[in-house]
């Protein structure tokens, strides 16, 4: 995926965009190389985003790591950035694969989820 929208909105909001996915894919055209992460309250996103988790969130952006990687970078905690970059790979921000390292086993490297971010909250 190229583009990553984490956003607030409605119902209807949410409703509304899946009938515009519908009428394009009903057309034949290309449906965006996008997904979008909506959130109806703004105090959901700002439990999501700490500024922990921004930081940290830049750095894999800066380059994928391990998580053990993530926490020296950081100066963190391994144990700490792990519950965060989980939190992360559940909202959908990052991605955590499992990796098999030639003659030192396995690790699991963190990256970001798309190539652009895009952050919008609208306050009602």
């Amino acid at each position: 995926m190229s583009k990553l929208i984490v956003k607030t909105g409605t119902e209807e909001d949410f409703f509304k965009r899946g009938r515009t996915l519908a009428k394009i894919a009903d057309q034949g055209e290309p449906l965006p190389n996008e997904q979008i992460i909506s959130f109806e309250d703004p105090a959901d996103v700002l439990r999501l985003l700490t500024s922990a988790r921004l930081a940290l969130f830049r750095t894999v952006k800066e380059r994928p790591d391990s998580i053990t990687g993530l926490a020296e970078r950081l100066h963190r905690d391994r144990s700490a950035v792990k519950r965060d970059v989980d939190e992360l790979a559940k909202a959908g921000l990052v991605n955590v694969e499992q990796k098999t390292l030639p003659g030192h086993g396995r690790m699991k490297e963190v990256s970001v989820a798309a190539q652009q971010f895009r952050l919008e909250a609208q306050l009602a």
